[in-house]
């Protein structure tokens, strides 16, 4: 795609339909769509539409022009979390408290900014069984481990140390987490493999990033949640569950993010959290069938 030609949305066909969207770069993989629309058809609102679309930090502030009054929302992902926020009329302050914005509400003209990451974490963790942590640790430093600290900050007694790759890095989540009310060491990416010792492990890295810690998982792990469900497992989730640790996927943030996110754009509670896992469950299956 020319950067001189940006994405925008496309005309509707119909003034009934309401329109969501997914956005990123890269966004092909995003199960996102078959979640949004395994509520649409569970909620009845056969009317709605949600689609993907592959926009970068250029082509955001484009695509945010062209919606019109059928757009109800958009759910963003990496790299476009922070770079949508000075083009937003009100942030919450979630969002702000971790200056990430997953959720689009488009609303009355106005741009409406949410995270619904940092809930949906929590969520995803109390679900499988941690409601409190003594310590924790987190593996990387983007825009998913801010909001896994906005998350500790809830749960966690103690100390979070960050596992980062390099000394900026490393100041960019002790601010965070002074930010947030959280104690956060941070430690060097070498040092990774002792991150796994603690009783929860949140890995917020790439795909592949962790894979060479597989071989370092203990004999009695405690939970990992790891925020990649493509491809799934990823190696050192299947290290983790072979031990008889607890994993906490990717998939189960995605949902868990997902449901206030068609709340928040359909204005209907509560979202068939059931309905959507579902179809998310089927759809990766397919993937890796």
């Amino acid at each position: 795609m020319h950067p001189h030609h940006p994405v925008r949305p496309e005309p509707a066909a119909s003034p009934a339909v309401r329109r969501a969207a997914v956005l990123g770069s890269p966004v092909a993989h995003s199960l996102s769509p078959v979640l949004h629309r395994a509520a649409y058809g569970q909620l009845g609102l056969e009317d709605w539409t949600y689609e993907r679309y592959e926009v970068d930090e250029d082509g955001i502030g484009p695509f945010l022009d062209g919606t019109d009054e059928q757009w109800a929302g958009l759910s963003l992902t990496m790299p476009l979390k922070r770079a949508v926020i000075p083009l937003l009329d009100e942030v919450s302050a979630t969002a702000q408290s971790v200056e990430a914005v997953n959720t689009v509400v488009l609303k009355g003209g106005r741009r409406l900014g949410h995270n619904t990451d940092i809930p949906g974490m929590v969520t995803a963790l109390r679900e499988r069984g941690t409601v409190r942590a003594e310590h924790a640790a987190v593996l990387g430093a983007g825009a998913t481990a801010s909001s896994a600290l906005a998350a500790l900050a809830q749960i966690c007694d103690g100390d979070v140390t960050a596992y980062v790759r390099s000394e900026e890095r490393a100041g960019e989540m002790r601010g965070w987490g002074e930010r947030l009310g959280v104690r956060v060491r941070t430690a060097a990416w070498a040092d990774a493999a002792d991150a796994l010792t603690a009783p929860l492990v949140i890995a917020t890295t790439p795909a592949g990033a962790a894979d060479a810690l597989a071989g370092h998982v203990p004999a009695r792990p405690g939970t990992l949640f790891d925020v990649l469900y493509d491809p799934w497992p990823t190696r050192l989730a299947a290290a983790w569950a072979e031990r008889g640790g607890t994993v906490i996927s990717g998939l189960d943030l995605l949902v868990h993010q997902a449901v206030p996110q068609v709340e928040l754009m359909t204005g209907r509670a509560p979202a068939p959290l059931a309905a959507m896992r579902a179809a998310g469950e089927a759809a990766l299956h397919a993937r890796t069938a």
